[in-house]
């Protein structure tokens, strides 16, 4: 049990004693709030048990991990270290980058109806204070609907993974189309990144957001902002602290020049216990290999889906493929009230989502094909 072909320990077990939270639940939730790894634990008590006992004695460190954030957030997603900036939250990180564009009545947006709201109010909103125009598709339409609504526009923004239906973006060819027509291609990453591999430069993404509370493993509250470093100077602050600067340390200047890199949308003092959760769960996702992870997540949600299916139950979306597979199954059956399937999971440790008429399961790399089979099993 737990061994490969190869004889050695599958990916889950080599990684099992980093997630306590499997001593006593079957954990498939991460597509709403993650259980923190072991390593992001240990990171924040630290901080806490440091600023508790010596204040800021060792605030060189502190600081530190905000570069170390930047590193890691940076090899997550294929972009610099310039050009990350830790936000509070995915909404915080859509709204920088909407609202800090030049936009003139008539511009044009592409969005799509079925996001999550972090990707859909701050739409609606630019067309009420901008006279913006948003021209709306769904995340199902075929490739050459999107290049048709493409043409003309400023900017489009999409989800990586869409949150009810786990459908994952084919994002080099949305970016392929975007790079062809000029448009500023957005991506909320919120429920893919940490899970499965993401290169901005080969899928042609100029800015992305993402928090770090779901398939990063990290803490709420903290996020990463990604905005390449051609459009930072196009992309204003739309908050400024004393930190937007460049000449923050000097507390003295009175010179407003911004920041050369992405720092320059972190206004003020940050997050840092978050910072120091974040940086330790994804240097730990970026140890075990974000391909091994997907590959793994990819083979459970997989399992979830055919299971789910022989017992009767509709899958959100039809039958996976493995182009746009991810973490997230939702399933309901024909004359059962979702919510007593979901009491039923919750009851027997099975951390799940209710999500509008839908049961929403979503597991990490970690979680054992044992569990699935479990949680099958309890399927009304």
């Amino acid at each position: 049990m737990g061994y490969n072909e190869a004889g050695t320990r599958e990916i889950w077990q080599q990684w099992r004693d980093e997630f306590p939270v499997t001593q006593r639940l079957t954990y498939l939730n991460h597509a709403a709030v993650a259980p923190l790894c072991r390593r992001s634990a240990e990171a924040m008590k630290w901080l806490a048990d440091d600023a508790l006992e010596n204040g800021s004695l060792h605030y060189d460190r502190w600081m530190k991990c905000y570069d170390d954030f930047r590193v890691a957030a940076a090899g997550i997603c294929g972009a610099e270290p310039g050009e990350i900036a830790m936000v509070k939250n995915t909404s915080e990180g859509i709204a920088t980058v909407a609202l800090g564009l030049k936009w003139q009545a008539g511009d044009k947006i592409v969005a799509f109806r079925e996001e999550f709201p972090a990707n859909f109010y701050i739409w609606k909103k630019l067309e009420e204070w901008n006279g913006v125009r948003v021209e709306w598709l769904s995340y199902l339409d075929p490739l050459e609907k999107v290049e048709e609504a493409a043409r003309g526009a400023k900017l489009l923004a999409i989800s990586f993974v869409q949150y009810l239906s786990g459908y994952r973006a084919d994002l080099e060819s949305i970016g392929g189309i975007c790079r062809r027509h000029g448009v500023f291609c957005l991506v909320d990453a919120i429920q893919g990144l940490g899970a499965f591999p993401l290169d901005v430069r080969k899928m042609n993404i100029q800015a992305l957001a993402a928090d770090g509370h779901k398939w990063l493993l990290g803490p709420e509250g903290h996020g990463v902002l990604y905005i390449q470093q051609d459009w930072q100077d196009r992309i204003e602050p739309v908050e400024f602290g004393w930190t937007t600067v460049k000449g923050y340390a000097d507390y003295s200047s009175r010179d407003m020049a911004l920041r050369t890199d992405a720092g320059r949308y972190e206004c003020g003092t940050l997050n840092t216990i978050g910072s120091f959760g974040l940086t330790a769960s994804m240097q730990l996702l970026l140890e075990v290999g974000i391909d091994k992870v997907a590959a793994q997540v990819q083979r459970l949600a997989d399992q979830l889906a055919i299971g789910a299916h022989a017992r009767g139950y509709e899958v959100l979306g039809g039958e996976r493929a493995a182009k746009t597979g991810a973490g997230i199954v939702s399933i309901r059956k024909p004359d059962v009230d979702s919510r007593m399937v979901f009491t039923r999971l919750r009851e027997a440790g099975v951390m799940c989502a209710p999500r509008q008429g839908w049961v929403r399961l979503s597991p990490h790399f970690y979680v054992s094909p044992e569990q699935i089979e479990r949680t099958l099993d309890l399927l009304i």
